[in-house]
């Protein structure tokens, strides 16, 4: 898990070791803030932080907000204005308006609760964490959010007092052919959030010295998918070029809650794709979630233009829809 985005488990390890610890959340925004709302920073009661609420603008402020907070055993709502000045300062283009919740870990935030989002977390189950501001009640939910699951989109809810704050297992990337995109797209995946994985029988492609460090599955694509599960957080793309190995992984994919299915090819190579489906009885609608040919439409040419065309377009349907 990606260390910005791991806050939670810091949270409950520094409490657990007897240090105190207290998570700030952000709870809304206005303009252009610097992070998304449900952005996290943990801070330890000897002052240790980690993670980010606003990019370096306003985290002196929380720090000592939080330990005041911490000390007292009291939730607290703040709320900073973040000039353009000062975001300039840390690399943004302007600023904005940021609300964040402060709960300290056992006095406010029950230490049980955090625990069993910490076990759903590990188990890959999506969670939602909800508060009531006015109440102080807090929960978890596995359901009921449908739209801010399907968006990972934490968020108030509609009265104004109850925030929900999204937690999905964190993304996954299966790449079925270990070519020369994939060489390009591994590290950028990785770096926008993703665990990716490569899937190819083939010895000489799938080998530790072209994929150095990552992890390499050599079973045929359609048993590889299967053993790992692909879900609704998991992306499929298909770079072989050959039906052998893509049509097995396709029927797989088609049949699971993958947001993002893409298969490389020309558009005549997609049509042949698209027979071959509808010719083993595929349903046309389930078709349509294949984006072939892969990528958004941005001239792209060479390996890691191709592979930057395919993680816009994935990041596209995840943060919009299809």
């Amino acid at each position: 898990m990606d260390v910005f985005e791991n806050a939670p488990e810091q949270a409950l390890a520094w409490h657990e070791a007897g240090q105190g610890a207290v998570l700030a959340t952000v709870i809304e925004t206005w303009g252009s803030a610097p992070r998304r709302v449900g952005a996290q920073l943990v801070i330890a009661g000897t002052g240790d932080m980690q993670g980010s609420v606003s990019g370096g603008c306003v985290e002196g402020a929380v720090v000592l907000e939080a330990t005041d907070a911490l000390e007292k055993g009291e939730q607290r709502v703040l709320e900073y204005g973040v000039s353009d000045g000062d975001a300039f300062a840390v690399g943004l283009a302007c600023g904005g308006t940021i609300r964040i919740l402060v709960e300290p870990v056992g006095s406010v935030l029950p230490v049980e609760l955090l625990r069993g989002l910490m076990e759903a977390r590990a188990a890959r189950k999506p969670a939602a964490y909800v508060v009531d501001l006015s109440s102080g009640k807090r929960e978890l939910a596995f359901g009921g959010y449908p739209d801010r699951f399907a968006m990972d989109r934490s968020g108030f809810e509609e009265d104004g007092n109850i925030f929900v704050a999204i937690h999905n297992p964190p993304l996954r990337l299966a790449i079925v052919g270990a070519v020369h995109i994939a060489q390009a797209l591994v590290p950028m995946a990785r770096v926008a959030g993703y665990d990716p994985f490569i899937i190819d029988p083939r010895a000489a492609f799938g080998s530790e010295a072209r994929f150095p460090g990552e992890r390499i599955l050599s079973d045929w694509p359609d048993d590889a998918l299967d053993e790992v599960g692909v879900d609704s957080r998991t992306a499929v793309v298909l770079l072989t070029h050959d039906p052998k190995l893509d049509d097995p992984a396709l029927h797989v994919a088609l049949k699971s809650d993958t947001f993002y299915i893409g298969a490389l090819g020309s558009k005549r190579t997609h049509a042949k794709r698209v027979e071959r489906l509808e010719e083993a009885g595929v349903n046309p609608t389930q078709i349509a979630r294949i984006s072939g040919p892969i990528g958004l439409d941005i001239g792209a040419a060479s390996p890691p233009e191709i592979a930057v065309s395919i993680l816009a377009e994935m990041t596209k349907i995840l943060r919009r829809g299809a």
